[in-house]
């Protein structure tokens, strides 16, 4: 039984939200990601458990303003010049993280190509870590 046009004209809006909402339920699948992501429960389990080293490819100001414990700042922008650093982690769990998680998918693709095997994201980066309630520190000390 089709649906009247006047059901139609006169719920579009709510129409117009259902569709939406399912194209952003089923985008992902279709978008995929080029990085292993981990949401921030996960990533303090790979820290705990199996000392997973955390890479901040943030600048050094937004690094400064507030980061993950321990993490290290190796910005995307200088990630290929400053591998050496990290070198000795290659087959350990690392976990890049960002502001949101853009630079961070960015960084673990480069890590990768670098021959880094156990590369995450950090889903949603920084701010899904704070929004999460994790604590953060301030300061640019480079562990």
């Amino acid at each position: 039984m089709p649906i009247p046009m006047d059901f139609i004209n006169q719920n579009i809006l709510l129409i117009s939200i259902i569709v939406i909402s399912g194209v952003g339920l089923v985008w992902p699948m279709f978008m995929g990601s080029s990085a292993n992501e981990v949401n921030p429960a996960a990533a303090t389990l790979l820290i705990n458990r199996e000392d997973a080293i955390v890479i901040d490819v943030r600048e050094a100001d937004e690094f400064a303003a507030g980061h993950l414990p321990d993490a290290r700042n190796l910005p995307l922008s200088k990630l290929a010049d400053r591998v050496s650093e990290i070198e000795k982690y290659k087959d350990k769990p690392l976990i890049v993280c960002c502001t949101a998680g853009m630079r961070s998918a960015k960084g673990c693709g480069q890590l990768a190509k670098l021959g880094f095997t156990r590369t995450h994201s950090l889903a949603g980066g920084v701010d899904a870590w704070v929004g999460a309630g994790y604590p953060i520190k301030k300061g640019s000390r480079n562990k």
